[in-house]
């Protein structure tokens, strides 16, 4: 019971899967550009009792840049990641990763097609950004009670980081919208 109205986790869940694509259209209209100096890393999710890898990247002001939830660990993951997230984004100047080879594999790729010059810095310490801010999203996703199927898993992981990022304030909202009345309810 919330705000005095009683609502089952099922119904919470049609929720998700109807309002989620259109809350992430309307997100990426007025989501505030993204600091040229990004971190990436990816974590782990359980899915039907299966680990799922989630890659993140945020800017160095700690801004959510985007996400990926995918069925594997391997470079062909990471490197699609890494080309949704510059299509989306623009190109970086710099990208900090921990020793994950699969991450330096997709950048060095990247490069390499698209005659680019990002650089990469491998240090752990450098990360911690983006560590902590999967903290908010394993919190989020500790609470439930775990994800049965993997369409699932992402429209959630996907809901859960547009409100993170509305709370952070990465949204422009300077016309009056349903969104600034959604962004005053989660703040």
């Amino acid at each position: 019971v919330i705000r005095g109205v009683k609502v089952g986790h099922a119904t919470i869940q049609l929720w998700v899967f109807k309002f989620t694509p259109l809350l992430e259209k309307e997100f990426n209209k007025r989501k505030r550009t993204t600091g040229k100096r990004w971190r990436m890393d990816e974590t782990y999710i359980k899915v039907k009792g299966q680990w799922r890898y989630l890659y993140r990247a945020v800017d160095k002001q700690g801004g959510t840049i985007d996400f990926l939830l995918t069925k594997r660990r391997r470079r062909m993951s990471a490197q699609s990641f890494l080309i949704k997230v510059i299509g989306d984004n623009g190109k970086p100047e710099l990208i900090n990763i921990d020793k994950s080879g699969s991450n330096k594999h997709a950048i060095r790729v990247y490069n390499k097609r698209s005659f680019s010059r990002i650089e990469i810095r491998q240090c752990k310490y450098l990360n911690n950004i983006v560590e902590q801010d999967h903290r908010f999203v394993k919190k989020r996703i500790a609470g439930g009670l775990g994800f049965k199927e993997f369409e699932s898993a992402r429209m959630t992981i996907a809901g859960i980081e547009i409100v993170h990022m509305i709370r952070k304030g990465q949204m422009n909202s300077k016309r009056k919208s349903m969104f600034r009345s959604f962004e005053l309810l989660v703040a």
